[in-house]
């Protein structure tokens, strides 16, 4: 099995797209008036507004506040400077962490409140 793609629920999908572009160093394509799809290395993180793909909105559509996804990255403190310098950004932790089993790390809730977790790729742990 292979996990292909995650979506993280956000109102505005003009502004979800600039911000992940910015984050991610990449445009992404806009795959429909509502998605907006960035391809993290195979997993495509999508980026979906029901209202402008003309769709309702489910009555559970949010994530749960401690259902974090994980993205492993080169830049750490690169993409945590811009969660810090961006006042949308809905939390974000002060500062990047050393966990017990090696991984540096930091936590945050992005301009839509979804969770999100940035790991230095040098240091994942998969068990």
């Amino acid at each position: 099995m292979k996990l292909y793609r995650i979506i993280f629920p956000v109102n505005d999908i003009d502004k979800a797209s600039h911000f992940y572009a910015e984050i991610f160093e990449q445009q992404g394509q806009r795959v429909s008036t509502g998605r907006h799809y960035f391809d993290l290395e195979g997993t495509i993180l999508a980026c979906y507004d029901p209202l402008a793909d003309g769709d309702e909105i489910p009555q559970k559509w949010v994530f749960h506040e401690n259902q974090y996804i994980y993205i492993a990255t080169d830049n750490l403190d690169n993409i945590h400077k811009k969660f810090l310098n961006s006042s949308d950004v809905k939390y974000v932790d002060e500062q990047i962490s050393e966990m017990p089993w090696g991984e540096r790390l930091f936590y945050s809730n992005d301009i839509f409140g979804n969770p999100i977790c940035f790991v230095d790729r040098k240091t994942i742990f998969t068990g």
